[in-house]
């Protein structure tokens, strides 16, 4: 829990200042999410989504926004991956001290899971904003004696299970969320944000109060309404399998009999047809005053999978505080005051003094060496050029593209100048194939010995990601478009001047300046209303030139300059926080979704 708890029912909001929207003081926003990525002592997270989520809630609480937070305990963790030689990954249980880190509150709620009472408690965690505005957020819990061992179960660990047990959670989140908030006091939210559609079953249960409140039927158009306009939803991914289906007879089955008969109404359905299965992301956008993808490409291609629905555009950010390397945060605190509260104060980095941006920067990346030989066994050079990638190991991010040929990378570094190349990322236990391509990865790299010295660090979290992307010199992203939602690790990059090289998706399509932000891989090929299929049929192609355009890049481009004039590569990383971090943090994303999402006036 954070060292400056306040009382739950006591905490008072913060209307936000200046010209943004103002709120009464109950009128809290209430900020649903699968995972939450609060502490680096609290594993109960996996990757972007997570990691997005808590700095979205930072953002709020060093804004002022009167906000809490819904999310679930795992006391189980994620899971902490280990790597052998070959590239083998294996998986450890998290232990984590629950009572040392969150504050176990005395209130209860339940709900009925397959028509039995399951009782859920909460924790809170108080997030902590730059000039004391507390966010709490509130971890359900249901490893309770009351509850039988396998609801026990439901709350223990992150994106296990099979559907059913997944179905379970998100009764637990969505349903027992909205019902804890209102046992904690918390009954006046006006703004409930679900952060994917795993919090989708919110809508119905609000459609259920609503109705029965006001003597109407569920399907009332006046009910509908009202719940609408209180519902904020974010999709997080065009990549279909990214959202949550169940089959109808399993919602029957396990979902209590009110909520289940109104997510049974042919809007929530694939097709239209209650017979298809029950997708979360119509469940979540069909009643919502206003549905976002999380880049401008993304809202195009979500508009595409969805038609029909009105899907806006904010595009992700980071919290800058917590992800800049101390280095260049001891730069930033001498040369841009107030950053930490302000970000748009890194618009005044391009005045940066240059040779005191390189030592930062210098620092920075020994760092990141330092803990790479420790881990390595020394391998790493200091001074050397750095290539960093930290990717979920997914099949469309494409982790082994920089290896599709290692006879091309020899040769560059032998002719244009030496680099070395850090990788890091996690494959969910139950994906095989993602296991399979860090294997991949760890044998291209084993093949390069000398050459190109390389590593994979295992068991990518808080502490590796600040390290990479605080000391590295070229941050490498090369999903296939436009599979690629935002891409946040680029902006943590940015922020502490380390230009991307990337290819044209996600948010580096609103960052990129060719050779002054950093460098593209391939062209924008995409045309809106392009299928996603059609794309898949064409990889191997689209993979071939971004690989020759990577190739290029790197030896024409990227490492002629970092060893031929380091003062330019260092305009190029001045550019890079000038430009991209004073628009890519959570600061200003917050600020849009008060302005566009949030605020009274959006729609009702």
């Amino acid at each position: 829990m954070s060292s400056n708890p306040t009382s739950t029912n006591g905490a008072t909001p913060v209307a936000p200042s200046g010209g943004r929207p103002t709120f009464a003081r109950d009128a809290w926003i209430a900020y649903f999410s699968m995972e939450i990525g609060l502490d680096r002592r609290i594993p109960t997270y996996s990757g972007g989504l997570g990691m997005l989520a808590g700095d979205h809630l930072r953002a709020a609480a060093d804004l002022g926004v009167p906000m809490v937070g819904v999310t679930l305990l795992y006391r189980n963790g994620y899971f902490r991956q280990s790597l052998d030689a070959d590239g083998r990954q294996t998986e450890q249980p998290v232990s984590w001290d629950v009572d040392e880190n969150v504050q176990a509150l005395d209130v209860r709620t339940a709900v009925k899971i397959e028509g039995r009472d399951v009782v859920i408690r909460p924790y809170r965690y108080d997030v902590v904003g730059v000039r004391g505005h507390v966010v709490p957020v509130f971890l359900l819990d249901t490893d309770l004696d009351s509850n039988t061992e396998e609801d026990r179960e439901i709350t223990r660990s992150l994106y296990a299970g099979d559907t059913r047990h997944r179905l379970m959670q998100e009764i637990v989140l969505g349903i027992g969320g909205v019902r804890m908030l209102w046992a904690l006091g918390l009954e006046k939210i006006h703004r409930y944000h679900m952060n994917e559609g795993h919090a989708s079953l919110l809508v119905p249960e609000l459609i259920r109060r609503r109705a029965d409140r006001e003597g109407l039927l569920p399907d009332d158009p006046a009910v509908r309404r009202w719940v609408g306009d209180q519902c904020v939803f974010t999709t997080h991914t065009p990549v279909d399998a990214g959202h949550d289906r169940f089959e109808p007879e399993l919602v029957r089955q396990v979902v209590e009999p009110t909520i289940a008969s109104i997510c049974a109404a042919e809007r929530y359905h694939d097709g239209g047809d209650v017979e298809n299965k029950l997708n979360m992301t119509l469940l979540g956008v069909n009643d919502t005053r206003y549905i976002n993808g999380v880049a401008r490409r993304h809202a195009e291609v979500s508009r595409d999978m969805f038609p029909g629905h009105e899907i806006q555009s904010i595009t992700n950010g980071v919290h800058a505080a917590s992800w800049v390397s101390e280095p260049l945060a001891a730069l930033f605190d001498k040369e841009l005051p107030g950053w930490r509260g302000d970000n748009f104060a890194f618009r005044e980095a391009q005045y940066l003094p240059l040779d005191a941006l390189m030592e930062a920067r210098n620092a920075s990346r020994k760092l990141l060496i330092d803990h790479i030989n420790k881990e390595a066994d020394g391998r790493f050079d200091p001074e050397a050029f750095t290539i960093g990638f930290a990717r979920r190991a997914t099949a469309y991010k494409r982790a082994d593209l920089l290896f599709s040929d290692v006879e091309r990378l020899r040769k560059i570094a032998r002719q244009v100048g030496p680099f070395q190349v850090v990788y890091a990322g996690k494959a969910h236990p139950a994906d095989e194939s993602g296991k399979t391509l860090i294997k991949n990865v760890v044998e291209a790299m084993n093949s390069l010995g000398a050459d190109v010295r390389c590593v994979f660090l295992p068991n990518y979290g808080f502490d590796l990601c600040r390290l990479l992307v605080g000391g590295v010199d070229v941050w490498l992203n090369n999903p296939q478009p436009p599979l690629e939602a935002s891409g946040t690790s680029g902006m943590k990059a940015a922020l502490n001047g380390i230009p991307s090289l990337s290819t044209l998706d996600g948010w580096w399509l609103e960052g990129w300046i060719e050779g002054v932000t950093g460098w593209a891989i391939g062209e924008d090929d995409y045309k809106p209303g392009q299928k996603l299929d059609q794309l898949a049929h064409a990889d191997p192609d689209i993979r071939a030139a971004h690989a020759e355009s990577m190739y290029t890049k790197l030896e024409s481009s990227i490492l002629p300059l970092f060893h031929n004039d380091p003062r330019g590569f260092a305009q190029v990383s001045r550019n890079a926080i000038a430009i991209n971090g004073s628009a890519f943090n959570t600061h200003r994303m917050v600020e849009q979704y008060l302005t566009r999402a949030y605020a009274s006036n959006v729609r009702s």
